[in-house]
């Protein structure tokens, strides 16, 4: 690709390759499903464009949003860069306090959000320098609509956004995305147009033995993956379905059936887990055809020779079981790209024994994101994230640190020369904090976080992300925390899966009375620790988890055990868990 394109040179295909798409974005809106054309595309970032014009937004003043998944995401996301303006979208679940930082942070100019209900919460970190704000989906008094701020360019000529773009370069910053993080203060990244474009340009080749023609949005486009994706999406042409909230996933992809979706493995997780739910309740021989269907799925492999008896096996499958995975999904499901966190195997095998291609990749922020992904060109094995993006370069630090440089490389931190020299070393190269091994000397497999290692007390080494994805592959447990730093022996904070708990209580003839006191049954202990001592098998014994406390709570955002890529906050929950984590370690014993 040209050296010199700019992420909004993208609209150019929209006017020559996909002049006549009907649905380049859709959206739901009373219930209905309406869509945006590639004309209806270009007309509005050209109107968003004219009306910042119109307020005095100049190249690189920095422009806020606070927005949902929604095809006017894209308009202002495309409509700031054509005046040369810094897209710095934030994710809304933070707290009051790291808005004010950001805002301040970044000089903000204008800001965008979507409803009134967030305007209460925000209004107290909006400060002076914030000349303008927008209310996309409501009417608010005081606070421009999204009709109001359109009309503000209508007398403004289009040349002069066409002379505006032939003075923007490659090498521009077009956005500054801070990261949440799982502490600290968020930090400014800085990435360019050529950081986006080597990167969504690196990522187009897994689409093409695939080719797809919608695809379905649902995690947060201020986060860089899942923006990124959108960017492949619309080079390629692809119809792009918003959803506004995961909890309407299920209902979505029955509505819309895409043919791909971006997630993290969180989500897939769950996915998983309600379709082991709903086969509980079958009779007793459907369900073990169901149990006998999984099993087979998880000896898929593409690294092993299919016996003619194992194609039989899964054509079987297919027909009786793995056809109801992908209608729950939609029924025309090809593709999912998994990134974010570790993907469980056995999830990962299952997808892919039902027809569902899962290509997991990995990546940061700081790089735009992607550094490796698994790609149809021998570049798939389960458990990696495939082969490293053409382009980019890796080594591994002398204790198994990823070591990443490229053109997708960030620019830097912005405001902090400090923490940009401490995570890019004077060679080129950012220092990922990853832990990771190549496999057959290609494949990239991530192994730990280098800060999320700890050491016990005995002075060995865990990795506490390796255990926690292997325990979660048990039915029984719902999300696990691993803890033990400087302390014997390794221990957890499980939280079990209590809606499975509730179908095999059932079975067994036990009363459930609560979920609060079913954690503190010695049936529900005992039978989690069956599954604990089960995967302690696949571990050192450092590894291994010698004691845990059940604990009711659900993890989630909203509730800030987990941040908005569903990744443990493992310092909040620490905190939380204090006296347990302390009386495990004043009871038990290694």
């Amino acid at each position: 690709m040209d050296s010199d394109y700019r992420i909004f040179d993208i609209l150019n295909r929209y006017k020559t390759t996909f002049k006549d798409k009907s649905d380049a974005f859709g959206y739901k809106e009373g219930g209905v499903w309406k869509t945006y054309s590639a004309a209806e595309y270009i007309e509005k970032v050209n109107q968003v464009s004219t009306a910042l014009l119109s307020l005095g937004i100049k190249k690189d003043d920095k422009i806020a949003t606070v927005i949902s998944n929604s095809p006017e995401w894209n308009f202002i996301d495309m409509g700031l860069q054509q005046v040369g303006a810094v897209h710095v979208p934030i994710y809304p679940t933070i707290s009051i306090e790291n808005f004010k930082h950001i805002f301040a942070d970044a000089d903000v100019k204008a800001l965008f959000f979507s409803d009134s209900v967030f305007y209460d919460f925000i209004k107290p970190a909006i400060n002076e320098k914030i000349e303008y704000v927008v209310c996309v989906d409501d009417k608010i008094d005081g606070v421009d609509s999204w009709s109001e701020f359109l009309d503000k360019g209508k007398n403004i000529a289009s040349q002069k956004i066409e002379q505006i773009k032939a003075t923007i370069v490659a090498q521009d910053v077009m956005s500054i995305i801070y990261t949440s993080g799982t502490t600290g203060t968020p930090k400014g990244v800085m990435l360019t147009h050529r950081n986006f474009v080597s990167n969504f340009y690196g990522c187009v080749p897994v689409l093409w033995e695939n080719p797809i023609k919608t695809a379905l949005s649902f995690l947060p486009l201020c986060h860089v993956y899942e923006r990124m994706l959108g960017y492949v999406y619309q080079y390629e042409g692809i119809s792009v379905y918003y959803v506004k909230s995961i909890n309407l996933i299920s209902e979505s992809l029955k509505e819309v059936k895409p043919e791909m979706f971006c997630s993290v493995p969180r989500v897939l997780e769950k996915s998983y887990d309600k379709i082991v739910d709903k086969a509980r309740d079958l009779p007793l021989l459907s369900k073990m055809i169901f149990y006998w269907a999984l099993g087979v799925a998880e000896k898929f492999d593409h690294h092993t020779k299919k016996s003619l008896y194992y194609k039989f096996q899964l054509k079987l499958a297919d027909f009786l079981v793995y056809k109801n995975i992908r209608a729950a999904l939609g029924g025309k499901m090809k593709l999912v790209v998994s990134g974010g966190a570790v993907l469980q195997s056995k999830i990962s095998r299952t997808f892919w024994a039902a027809g569902i291609d899962v290509m997991e990749g990995y990546g940061l922020t700081e790089t735009s994101p992607v550094i490796a992904v698994s790609t149809y060109d021998n570049g798939i094995k389960i458990g990696t994230v495939g082969l490293i993006l053409k382009g980019v370069e890796v080594k591994f630090a002398d204790d198994g640190e990823i070591l990443c440089k490229g053109p997708n490389v960030m620019k830097g931190y912005y405001n902090n020369p400090e923490q940009t020299a401490e995570i890019i070393d004077a060679e080129g190269w950012l220092h990922t904090g990853d832990i990771g091994r190549l496999e057959d000397g290609k494949y990239l497999r991530i192994t730990d976080r280098k800060k999320e290692m700890f050491k016990t007390s005995g002075g060995k080494y865990v990795a506490p992300q390796v255990v926690e994805s292997k325990i979660k592959e048990s039915p029984f447990i719902d999300n696990i925390i691993v803890v033990g730093e400087n302390q014997r022996f390794t221990g957890a904070i499980i939280v079990p899966n209590m809606v499975h708990f509730k179908s095999w209580c059932k079975i067994k003839n036990i009363a459930y009375s609560s979920d609060i006191e079913m954690v503190k049954r010695d049936v529900v202990i005992n039978r989690v620790q069956k599954e604990v001592d089960k995967y302690n098998k696949n571990f050192d014994k450092v590894d291994s988890v010698k004691a845990f406390y059940l604990v009711s709570d659900e993890w989630s955002v909203a509730t800030n055990e987990l941040s908005p890529t569903l990744k443990l906050k493992r310092k909040v929950l620490h905190k939380k868990y204090t006296d347990l984590i302390n009386e495990m370690y004043s009871n038990g014993k290694e």
